[in-house]
């Protein structure tokens, strides 16, 4: 188990991704504390995880981290329950669609507020732990779009490049205390939320059965299990050293990729 004795917070963790990568974490022998927007699910996922992994190794609270405060008060409130705190997961975050043409101030602010600022607040937060004991790990969930992204994500994936610089600024400036910071660029993965918007984007029930190879080379997307699994060796002491570092987690090479559609425009193509 190469998380025991290891204490996680995960944030955006109640649900989708995030509640995978928690539990992941416990199965490594870790010991978690949750974040959620809404104190229903956050207590939901606290009773089922502690149900199969024991009360003492799960905790967690609810609240808004787009508010300037929350991030300081969930790392305390882990803190004031655990005692201390190794590793930190910034999961949390919100995909709106947004173009050039209807994106408006206030939608730009918001989900900068939780896509960018919060994370660099949690590490702020974070730090007094990370020096007392002297290292800390901390992996900032990304997305390929950081690099240019779709015509109706701008907002999104301006923001996604912005947390990748955050990681790679400070884990350059981290790195002399033993404190890294890493980042996960996610490719399009399986999620309840991914499925409703397809959906509601007009795709048929059995969407998942009719993708495009350019787009799932395997013949499927990711699991929210194997975004975990990469989180998880992220956080552990097997990657040590390594820092300021941005990890593709893909099917395919993003950069320098020339593929045509061979034909294949019907079937379905997104990220």
């Amino acid at each position: 188990m190469i998380l025991k004795n290891k204490i996680i917070l995960v944030t955006g963790s109640s649900s989708g991704i995030g509640r995978v990568i928690a539990e992941e974490a416990l199965k490594e022998g870790a010991t978690v504390f949750l974040h959620g927007l809404r104190e229903q699910l956050v207590e939901k996922a606290i009773s089922e995880l502690s149900e199969q992994y024991g009360k003492d190794r799960v905790a967690g609270l609810a609240g808004d981290i787009a508010e300037p405060d929350f991030p300081k008060l969930l790392i305390d409130t882990c803190l004031n329950t655990f005692g201390s705190l190794h590793g930190l997961v910034n999961n949390a975050g919100i995909s709106p669609r947004h173009n050039i043409d209807n994106a408006t101030a206030s939608d730009f602010d918001y989900v900068m507020s939780i896509n960018l600022r919060a994370p660099m607040l949690m590490v702020q937060a974070a730090m007094d732990s990370f020096r007392e004991q002297g290292s800390g790990s901390v992996v900032n969930i990304g997305s390929i779009n950081a690099h240019c992204g779709q015509p109706d994500l701008l907002i999104y994936s301006t923001s996604k490049g912005g947390l990748q610089t955050l990681t790679r600024n400070l884990g350059d400036a981290l790195g002399p205390e033993k404190i890294r910071v890493n980042q996960l660029n996610v490719g399009w993965t399986l999620t309840e939320n991914e499925h409703n918007l397809q959906l509601a984007e007009g795709n048929p029930e059995d969407w998942l059965d009719h993708l495009s190879p350019i787009s799932a080379p395997s013949g499927t997307i990711l699991r929210p299990e194997q975004v975990a699994n990469h989180v998880v060796f992220w956080l552990s002491d097997k990657s040590v050293p390594v820092s300021g570092t941005i990890l593709e987690v893909e099917q395919y090479p993003l950069i320098g990729r020339n593929r045509v559609t061979g034909g294949q425009d019907s079937e379905i193509d997104s990220i």
